[in-house]
């Protein structure tokens, strides 16, 4: 119970209580923009600051290669599977979807380490940066094989490959957080204690407003789960147990510490309603937008938020090396 009294958590169910009642509690957009930022630049500070004193060693390319295979299987098996009972380009949709990664599910994951005072490499930071092209990528290939087989005409305002793997790679979150994790990097302690009141004094509080946020989209975003098949709804439900799993095998087989471990788990249980709905709306027009980012919002990031995170975190603690 007291795990579930996390003023984060709760800042979250507010949002969607908010929400459910129809209220007109709103975080400005322009505002949401920038605590998002916030928390990423955050996030990649505090990475490049425990990266600078670690140093590189074993453990972080062990690390980013196990995210690396993660990132690339999980979409795969998801649309071998997705495509048994969903049209192909909605299958890429969601595969994309569910095989890409949240870096909100990632800070909250971070912070829920802190508080239970379990250690994780600087390094996961850019865990998350790469695990989140991948499914893009191929995405954008499997959709690129279908027309040339004639499943679909090719729209018109489809974006060209070259063009969409060029943004997947250069997105701004991705940059900010990878930059910001250079900066910590190479500025070490004197930047920490510059930097720490804005940046890691006030990161809890942050999250929670931002989460407040998040709550209200879900709840605002709550019709489009009729928009589901019974079969997608049950994929939508047990991807994340499976993909957290697949994660925690490949943990144990490559000895990766537990806090490292919690943060796969958590990238690999996730999925994305942010950069991939951007991404396909142009690259993948034929796809069902109420599918891959319906499912994603209004579904797989509250189970991870209220259920998965804690679920990961006691897993990896349990079976993985401290």
């Amino acid at each position: 119970m007291q795990k579930l009294l996390d003023p984060t958590l709760l800042f979250f169910a507010f949002g969607m209580f908010a929400g459910i009642v129809r209220s007109n509690l709103e975080i400005p957009a322009q505002a949401s923009k920038v605590l998002c930022q916030l928390l990423l630049i955050a996030l990649g500070l505090k990475g490049g600051f425990a990266l600078a004193k670690s140093g590189f060693d074993q453990n972080v390319l062990t690390s980013l290669g196990c995210a690396i295979l993660l990132a690339t299987l999980v979409p795969i098996i998801g649309y071998l599977l997705l495509r048994k009972f969903l049209p192909a380009f909605d299958a890429v949709g969601m595969a994309a979807s569910y095989g890409s990664v949240s870096a909100v599910a990632f800070i909250a994951a971070t912070q829920r380490l802190e508080d239970a005072g379990v250690g994780f490499g600087g390094y996961m930071s850019a865990a998350m940066a790469i695990m989140e092209s991948p499914a893009i990528i191929l995405a954008v290939v499997a959709a690129g094989f279908l027309r040339n087989a004639g499943q679909a005409n090719s729209p018109a305002t489809a974006m060209r490959p070259g063009k969409v793997l060029h943004e997947s790679l250069t997105d701004g979150t991705q940059l900010l957080l990878l930059g910001s994790m250079a900066i910590g990097y190479v500025t070490a302690e004197s930047g920490r204690n510059m930097l720490q009141p804005l940046f890691i004094d006030l990161f809890k509080g942050v999250l929670a407003l931002f989460l407040l946020d998040m709550g209200l989209m879900v709840a605002r975003n709550l019709g489009k789960l009729s928009a589901g098949q019974a079969p997608v709804l049950v994929y939508a439900l047990l991807s994340p147990f499976a993909h957290a799993a697949l994660a925690l095998g490949a943990c144990r087989l490559l000895h990766i510490p537990a806090g490292d471990g919690a943060l796969l788990m958590t990238l690999a249980a996730s999925s994305s309603f942010i950069a991939v709905p951007a991404v396909l709306r142009l690259a993948v027009p034929e796809a069902n937008p109420s599918l891959y980012f319906g499912l994603s919002l209004t579904l797989n990031f509250p189970l991870n938020l209220v259920f998965g995170i804690p679920l990961w975190i006691e897993l990896a603690r349990r079976y993985l090396p401290a």
